[in-house]
């Protein structure tokens, strides 16, 4: 085996939460061997906060995770205000959570997804800036978008320098440890920052799109949700489970209810209660015995009899009636749930709160206000300033101004080659008369 031991996480408990109270509908397993639930009772919309991916014949679903406060926030609101737009929403349901950190790039792609369940989010990782000791620039990279394998990435940066293709990089390493992520990339001399991020943007993982494809399957058939269509479908799950597990409660708390009625009546004539039991020469004519002469159920004469009499004769009054008296209160206070929409959503509402508190934590992709763009020609080459070169016999040579420099008289430049007759014209790199 690959692994010998596995340990769920705290919070796959509220997965599972209520579901011995009938909370969801039962169905044979494959073999029918066994019972399996249809879906699990879950506190957590875990839906939104996990996310999925999956593909299927003609269909395919990529539902980005979430973070939990920013759900629960939704969720409440959502109760709250059941007329409440996507555009509200986005108020408390800021945009994906990836669990890698990262940066993502504007709000268009996050609204669109929102509202037609359909979307594109750019992801890109987020980087500082240091200086090394030798001077030169250091390009730092400590969270990449969601997905991205890091010893992928770092191949493929070395691939690329290696290639040509990346310019402007002298050393790549990988120095990330126990305390995080850290991938640096030292540049040359001469290289510019900001180029050299926009080549690895353009030609590496580092700048991701996620497309988000928010299918679910709901009654049996696929449907693309929108953010508000996703939150109203858990709370009307929670509402269902939650009434449900009040009507267990209840039936619960009746039947206790009932057999303690059974025992105050044993307990107020507990002497002929023994000697009827001890009289009858079975356990089933006990039974009928105790029904006939003290009006007890089936139910409490069997509750009476399950007891021996040592543990009879030690039942305390005062016990049996806090005990009557608490169960009463807990009926009240169930069929007070079910009569009332208001303190069902109340409970759901609570549920959020405590799931917050418990496994709450801060959001880890941040979200730019600067929309990502196509990155265009310009934004990947080098900007300096350059001598281009036009000779009679119609060649054209590009050279940085730098390597120029002011003259006596015979003077060949500090590059020389054969002279030929040409006009020269100062340009830049990134200037629309460039050639």
């Amino acid at each position: 085996m690959r692994y010998t031991e596995a340990r769920l996480a705290a919070i796959t408990g509220d997965l599972m939460a209520d579901i011995e109270k009938q909370t969801v509908d039962m169905i044979p397993n494959y073999d029918g061997s066994d019972e399996e639930p249809t879906v699990l009772p879950a506190r957590i919309p875990n839906l939104l906060i996990n996310g999925a991916t999956g593909i299927a014949v003609g269909m395919t679903t990529n539902i980005p995770p979430h973070n939990l406060r920013e759900i629960a926030a939704g969720v409440k609101h959502l109760i709250d205000n059941p007329e409440a737009t996507g555009e509200d929403l986005l108020s408390f349901v800021k945009g994906p959570d990836f669990p890698t950190g990262g940066l993502i790039m504007g709000t268009a792609g996050i609204k669109a997804a929102y509202s037609t369940g359909h979307g594109r989010i750019v992801v890109r990782a987020r980087h500082t800036f240091e200086q090394a000791k030798n001077g030169r620039e250091r390009i730092i990279i400590d969270e990449l978008p969601y997905a991205v394998n890091k010893a992928t990435l770092v191949a493929k940066i070395a691939e690329l320098t290696n290639e040509r293709k990346l310019e402007g990089i002298a050393n790549l390493g990988d120095e990330s440890d126990r305390q995080g992520m850290r991938i640096v990339i030292e540049l040359k001399r001469e290289a510019q920052v900001y180029t050299v991020l926009n080549n690895l943007y353009k030609h590496t993982a580092l700048q991701q799109s996620f497309g988000v494809i928010m299918l679910a399957i709901v009654e049996g058939r696929p449907v693309v949700l929108s953010l508000k269509q996703a939150l109203q479908l858990f709370i009307d799950h929670r509402r269902d489970v939650v009434v449900r597990r009040t009507k267990f409660d209840l039936e619960k708390a009746q039947e206790r209810a009932h057999i303690l009625e059974g025992l105050k009546i044993c307990l107020d004539h507990l002497d002929e209660v023994i000697k009827t039991i001890r009289a009858a020469s079975d356990t089933e004519t006990a039974a009928n015995q105790l029904q006939t002469k003290f009006g007890l159920s089936e139910r409490q004469a069997r509750a009476v009899l399950a007891l021996t009499l040592g543990r009879l004769t030690r039942l305390e009054r005062h016990k049996i009636d806090e005990e009557y008296e608490g169960v009463i209160k807990t009926i009240a206070y169930l069929e007070s749930i079910l009569a009332s929409d208001l303190k069902v959503r109340q409970l759901i509402k609570d549920e959020m709160d405590d799931l917050t508190k418990k496994y709450g934590d801060d959001r880890r992709t941040e979200i730019s206000e600067q929309e990502a763009t196509e990155l265009s020609a310009e934004d990947l080459v080098h900007k300096e300033d350059v001598v281009v070169t036009l000779t009679h016999r119609g060649y054209v040579k590009r050279q940085p101004q730098r390597v120029f420099r002011a003259q006596k008289r015979g003077g060949v430049g500090l590059k020389g080659a054969r002279p030929t007759a040409g006009g020269e014209a100062p340009s830049g790199t990134r200037e629309e008369d460039y050639a």
